[in-house]
């Protein structure tokens, strides 16, 4: 439909030559639409036709104004609403679980109850780990180089241990970041050479950063506002690694981008499942499996 006005001109083009490209009866939405096409730099014109508001362009920016509207409207759908979160447990179980973990080798190591080299056999050592010491990729996840390099995994871990809790419940959520800690030290030796070597928890901490980024994502927890802020804990997750995993020259950044790729990719998969079906025992099986996979990698060290 065409502008019925005339004597005017914007341009080469007579006003009376611009075409609708928006209308609807809520004339707050035609506003709105006339807002976007201003924001982009786009003329146009908003009046009210037989009863409905109706939006007009010049024929030269047809196109580009129905493809800005349409990127528009597809940002901003009402789609469906957000998927409530399912709270599993407060999260603190699995958190002073992992606190024990962390701290108990160094409290052993202060009482003189542990051998001479225990460090050294647990520490990540790429040529050793393909060698046959496997479990150098979990012992490692419990080791760390001196106490601020400690109290800074503890600090974080516990953060997001909170949040593991909540969304994959205790038991569950701790398996699934270690076992995403190991896959990621794993893959970190395979592309290291082999006289390279780590430790600490911080692998693991980032799975755990792209468990719970990757699982609100897909489980639509701000499904309902837009793409991008459907996306926005996937995004937090990029960012806190950007912070606080690529700096410092002792940082091991390919450990802690392997670590969040293996925890969004699992936190993706496991929001297809309902861990409602694990259950009480079934979280209390997984959170047994997790330690008895650190005993059992530590025995191996011995």
């Amino acid at each position: 439909m065409r502008l019925a006005a005339a004597g005017m001109t914007c341009g080469s083009e007579p006003f009376s030559a611009w075409v609708c490209v928006c209308s609807d009866a809520n004339r707050q939405a035609v506003a709105d639409a006339r807002l976007v096409l201003a924001a982009m730099g786009i003329e146009c014109a908003m009046t009210q036709v037989e009863g409905e508001w109706r939006l007009f362009a010049p024929p030269s920016r047809r196109e580009a104004a129905c493809e800005h509207l349409k990127r528009y409207r597809a940002e901003n759908r009402p789609g469906r609403g957000a998927t409530p979160v399912i709270v599993f447990d407060s999260g603190w179980p699995g958190v002073l679980g992992y606190l024990l973990v962390l701290w108990l080798l160094p409290a052993l190591e202060a009482w003189n109850a542990l051998d001479a080299g225990w460090r050294e056999a647990g520490s990540l050592d790429a040529g050793r780990v393909f060698h046959g010491e496997w479990h150098r990729a979990v012992t490692a996840l419990t080791l760390h180089g001196d106490l601020a390099h400690l109290l800074g995994n503890s600090l974080v871990g516990a953060a997001f241990g909170l949040l593991l809790g909540r969304y994959f419940g205790s038991g569950f959520g701790w398996l699934l970041a270690l076992g995403c800690g190991m896959l990621a030290n794993l893959l970190n030796a395979a592309l290291r050479p082999e006289d390279f070597r780590a430790l600490g928890a911080s692998t693991a901490v980032f799975a755990s950063v792209g468990l719970v980024g990757a699982f609100a994502w897909r489980r639509g927890h701000f499904r309902g506002r837009g793409a991008r802020r459907a996306a926005a804990p996937l995004f937090a997750g990029v960012a806190l690694l950007a912070f606080l995993g690529m700096g410092g020259v002792d940082a091991d950044a390919l450990g802690h981008v392997a670590g969040f790729c293996c925890g969004a990719a699992a936190g993706a998969a496991a929001a297809r499942f309902d861990i409602r079906m694990l259950g009480r025992s079934g979280q209390w099986l997984a959170g047994a499996l997790a330690l008895g996979l650190v005993a059992f990698a530590w025995a191996a060290a011995a």
